[in-house]
């Protein structure tokens, strides 16, 4: 079993923004298809979730829509805006820039310095 990792400050956004842009999805399905995506090292708690989601939806970047789930119940489905989308690839953008410079940063070595 992958053990879990702490999620950084600022980044849950840019993931609920990338699972919603996979398919619409439901709260609870944002959570699973983020543990599914990261290779079960994301586990999102609730609480943290759907006052993200409020906030992405307040600030235009998902929308949403009543629909019925897989077990029959009435769930708010969220996709992605087109602001959401120009959002998504600014974040991704900007984190791959950061993931580079950080894992050179970690792999230097003292005859480098």
């Amino acid at each position: 079993m992958a053990k879990t990792a702490e999620l950084l400050p600022g980044t849950l956004d840019m993931l609920i923004l990338k699972a919603v842009s996979l398919r619409p999805l439901h709260g609870y399905g944002v959570l699973l298809r983020i543990k599914q995506i990261s290779g079960e090292a994301l586990d999102i708690p609730q609480g943290s979730l759907y006052p993200a989601l409020y906030r992405l939806e307040h600030q235009e970047l998902i929308a949403a829509e009543w629909a019925q789930s897989d077990n029959n119940r009435k769930a708010k489905f969220y996709t992605l805006t087109p602001a959401g989308r120009h959002r998504l690839r600014e974040e991704t953008a900007s984190w791959n820039r950061l993931a580079t410079a950080m894992a050179a940063a970690l792999s230097a070595t003292s005859e480098e310095v």
